[in-house]
Formats: structure tokens, C-alpha cells, sequence
């Protein structure tokens, strides 16, 4: 049976929903092409019609990782000025719902201790995702008149993405919940996003 393009592009869409959750998961290494297809009920047999090499798999799951953590900046600052619209992502990135979502929360904590392991492909993938939070952020960053607004928003996704894993390694929801809260507020604080 013949397929048309629309069908092919929503499987390969399947594919990657499913490679991203085992990678977030499982991590890179340990996701396997025959169980990734079966989570999207389709043959092991079937993969190469969509991608040459697990390899490839693993780097277009990280560019899909990247485009859903883009979607969420734009739902969060779309429509807004720029200080609202970064009070809105960071209360969602340090929020208790994004530390619990850890198949579907942003990939920068996610893969950061698989780097070292991944090969260039993968790699680069996952620096151009996160260059494209940044420079999204740097954006709103320079519209409220910050200097180097480039080096100051990557400082930042530093501090959220160390912030969000040191509260997901925290077994007490309360402290992991405090931890949160006293990292937006020394956020707010530095970028002068404070609620008035």
C-alpha cells in the first residue's frame, strides 16, 4: 500500500514523540530502535524508511525535544511584553509541574550529562536547541535594555537549568518546592522582574 507525504511525515512524527520520551527516559544510549517502534505500533522494519541510523533517530528526537521546549517559550511570552512574557516562562520553568514532567520538560537538564557520550550529530543538535532558548531570551533581554543581553540570558538558562535538577534531586517536595521558589525569586530579583 502506497502512503502519501502527509502520511509519512505524521509517522516519522510518531517515531520522534516516541524516541524523545525514551530518551528522557532511558537516556540516548540505552534507547532502542525496535522498542521506540513498537511504542509507536509500527515494525522494527519500518525505521528505515524514516531514518538511516539510530544515530540519526537520537538527533532528530533532540531537535524535537528542542522544538517543543521553543513552543513553550512562545506560549509563555507570545502577546506579552517583554517582562511579563519572562516572568511567565520562568514561573513555568521553575514551577513544580515542569520538575515533575521529566518526559516532557525541557532537554537541556534532560541530556546535559549524556553530551560527553553523543556523537557530533547529536551534539550539535542539542547545541543549536539551546542556542535557540537563549538567543530567544536574549531578545526580550535586550527590548528591556539589558547590556549583553547574550552572555546575561545564557547566564540565566544556567541558573533555571541548575536550579530545575538540583530540585529534582531533592527527595522533599518541600524543599524542592522552597528551592524552586528562592531561585525565581533571586531571578526576579537579578533581571528586575519583580511582581509589582
Amino acid at each position: 500500500m502506497r502512503y502519501d507525504a502527509e502520511h509519512k511525515l505524521r509517522t516519522r512524527e510518531r517515531i520522534l514523540r516516541e524516541a524523545a520520551k525514551a530518551i528522557r527516559a532511558e537516556g540516548p544510549h540505552r534507547v532502542g530502535v525496535a522498542a521506540v517502534m513498537r511504542q509507536a505500533d509500527m515494525t522494527h522494519g519500518g525505521f528505515y524508511a524514516h531514518f538511516d541510523s539510530k544515530e540519526a533517530l537520537i538527533a532528530a528526537a533532540i531537535e524535537r525535544m528542542f522544538e517543543d521546549s521553543h513552543r513553550q517559550w512562545l506560549r509563555s511570552t507570545e502577546g506579552r511584553e517583554p517582562a511579563e512574557g519572562l516572568r511567565a516562562f520562568i514561573d513555568y520553568y521553575l514551577s513544580p509541574q515542569h520538575r515533575d514532567a521529566r518526559r516532557l520538560g525541557c532537554p537541556i537538564p534532560a541530556l546535559a550529562a549524556d553530551l560527553p557520550r553523543l556523537r557530533p550529530r547529536c551534539t550539535q543538535a542539542y547545541a543549536a536547541g539551546a542556542r535557540r532558548l537563549i538567543d530567544a531570551m536574549a531578545g526580550h533581554l535586550h527590548a528591556l535594555g539589558h547590556d549583553d543581553a547574550g552572555t546575561l540570558a545564557g547566564s540565566v538558562m544556567s541558573e533555571l537549568v541548575g536550579a530545575l535538577s538540583l530540585a529534582r534531586g531533592e527527595p522533599d517536595r518541600g524543599r524542592s518546592d522552597a528551592l524552586l521558589d528562592a531561585s525565581r525569586h533571586h531571578i526576579f530579583q537579578r533581571l528586575k522582574l519583580e511582581h509589582s
